[in-house]
């Protein structure tokens, strides 16, 4: 049975490999830097990835806050971490934040149940 994690890491991975097939040196260097980007340095790895889950989601980027969520889960970040950065996007971000939020609750769900 596929959840939405499920299809949201097989679509992303699908496309992601079309997307790079074309070699346009200009993609693969942001998608390089991306990668990097959140890597260990002056920050550890959870925080970088809150910080990018509190951007995605003032940015309203729901494929952004999924990777992130998904990222803090196998960091071993709690839901108590994830909510209280998720409330500090919502204060920033405003109401509008609001239906980004109910998505990813709702992905938080899916990957708890899908690794109980």
């Amino acid at each position: 049975m596929s959840t939405i994690v499920d299809e949201f890491n097989e679509y992303r991975e699908k496309m992601n490999a079309r997307i790079l097939e074309d070699n346009n040196k200009i993609i693969k260097r942001i998608f390089n830097l991306d990668t990097n980007a959140f890597m260990k340095g002056a920050l550890d790895v959870k925080t970088k990835e809150l910080l990018g889950l509190v951007a995605s989601t003032v940015l309203r980027c729901d494929d952004c806050i999924k990777y992130h969520l998904e990222t803090c889960y196998k960091e071993g970040l709690t839901k108590e971490e994830v909510v209280e950065s998720l409330s500090i996007a919502t204060l920033v971000g405003g109401t509008i934040v609001i239906p980004h939020l109910r998505k990813a609750y709702e992905f938080w769900d899916a990957l708890e149940a899908q690794n109980s």
